[in-house]
C-alpha cells in the first residue's frame, strides 16, 4: 500500500491513542510489524505547544519513516497552520482527527464533533491539504449516532478534498467505545472511494483482522486497544495474513525482553518521575495477558523509582515463566 510517496511495510496501522501512542510505543509497534503509527493527537492551537506534553508529542527523533503527526481542531486556518509547522519540523504525513469521542475534545468542536458539520469538514480538509506538500490522511467514525451514519458522505468529501487515505472506526460518536463495532458502514465507505481505507474497531487477534478485511474490503486494518500490552499483535496479524496460519505464542522470555526494552525507552523519553508513572499503565496491560503473583503485580504498579520498577518487572516475568514451566 502507498500513501503518497510512502510505501508501507505492512497493511497494519497503530491507532493514535492519547496517553498511549507516545514515541517509545510507536517505535516498538513499528519494530514489531506496524506499517504506520501516528502520533498522539496534537492540538492545532499553537499557543499550547510549549507545554511538556505537546513538546513530547512533537518529538520524532529516531522514529522510522513515514513520520505521522495527528492534529485536531475545528478552525480551518488554525489547522492548516498547525499542519504547515509540523511539516517544517519533520512530519511526513499529516493525519486529521475527526474520530475522537472524548467530551473535552468534542466540546471544543473538534474530533468526532465535526462529523455533524459536513461543510466545515470540507473547509478544514481543503485548507490543510492546500497548506502542505505531504500527504494528508483522515481518521473518522461512521457518523454522529446510529441514527445518523454519514461516514460515506464524509469519505467522499475527504477524497474530493485531496485526502490520500482514510481510517474508519466502526462506531459512531454517540457509541463511544460501547457495544460491538459494525463494519457495514466501512464496507460502504470503501465502495464509495478509491483512496486506501483502514478498518478500525475491535480488532484484537489475527483471525479478527482477516475477518474484518474480508467483511469490509478495506485495504488495511488499524489496531488500537488490541495492541495495549500486546505490541507483538502486529507480527501475529502479518503472519496470519501472509500465510493463513496462526503464529506460535510469544514466549514469556521474549515478552520479558520486549517489556524491559519498552521500560528503558520510556525512562529515557520521560525521565525518572514521569517515566515511572507512564510505565505503570503499560505494565498493567502486559500483566493482564501474563498474570503471575498478585503481590508482585501490586508492587510493580506502585513502584516509585525506575530502578525498583525495572527490577520488579524482571522478577515478575521470570516468576511467570517459572510458573508456566512447572505447570507443564
Amino acid at each position: 500500500m502507498h500513501i503518497g510517496p510512502h510505501r508501507l511495510s505492512s497493511l497494519l496501522a497503530l491507532a493514535p491513542m492519547a496517553g498511549v501512542t507516545d514515541r517509545p510505543f510507536r517505535v516498538l509497534c513499528r519494530k514489531l510489524g506496524a506499517g504506520l503509527a501516528a502520533s498522539e493527537m496534537l492540538t492545532s492551537d499553537t499557543r499550547l505547544w510549549n507545554s511538556p506534553k505537546s513538546r513530547r508529542r512533537m518529538d520524532h527523533e529516531g522514529e522510522p519513516e513515514p513520520r505521522v503527526v495527528q492534529i485536531a481542531g475545528g478552525d480551518a486556518e488554525m489547522m492548516s497552520e498547525a499542519a504547515r509547522l509540523n511539516v517544517e519540523r519533520g512530519a511526513q504525513i499529516i493525519d486529521i482527527n475527526m474520530g475522537c469521542p472524548a467530551k473535552k475534545v468534542c466540546n471544543k468542536q473538534a474530533g468526532s464533533a465535526l462529523l455533524r458539520d459536513e461543510a466545515l469538514i470540507g473547509r478544514i480538509l481543503e485548507a490543510v491539504v492546500g497548506a502542505v506538500s505531504v500527504p494528508v490522511t483522515l481518521k473518522i467514525r461512521t457518523g454522529t449516532s446510529p441514527e445518523h451514519r454519514n461516514g460515506v458522505a464524509v469519505a467522499r468529501i475527504a477524497e474530493s478534498s485531496g485526502v490520500q487515505a482514510l481510517a474508519v472506526h466502526g462506531r459512531t460518536r454517540k457509541c463511544m467505545f460501547q457495544g460491538a463495532a459494525e463494519y457495514e458502514t466501512i464496507r460502504a465507505i470503501k465502495s464509495a472511494v478509491k483512496i486506501p481505507v483502514f478498518a478500525n474497531g475491535d480488532i484484537d487477534n489475527p483471525s479478527r483482522a482477516r475477518a474484518v478485511l474480508d467483511a469490509t474490503g478495506a485495504d488495511g486494518v488499524m489496531i488500537g486497544r488490541g495492541a495495549q500490552g500486546r505490541p507483538w499483535i502486529f507480527r501475529e496479524v502479518n503472519f496470519h495474513l501472509t500465510t493463513g496460519n496462526i503464529h506460535e505464542p510469544v514466549a514469556l522470555a521474549e515478552v520479558r525482553d520486549i517489556l524491559l526494552a519498552h521500560l528503558e525507552a520510556l525512562y529515557s523519553f520521560y525521565g525518572e518521575e514521569t517515566g515511572v508513572r507512564v510505565a505503570r499503565k503499560h505494565l498493567s496491560w502486559y500483566c493482564q495477558h501474563h498474570p503471575a503473583t498478585g503481590e508482585l503485580r501490586t508492587q510493580l504498579v506502585t513502584a516509585a523509582t525506575t530502578v525498583s520498577q525495572f527490577a520488579i518487572a524482571r522478577e515478575y516475568f521470570d516468576r511467570a515463566a517459572s510458573d508456566v514451566q512447572r505447570a507443564a
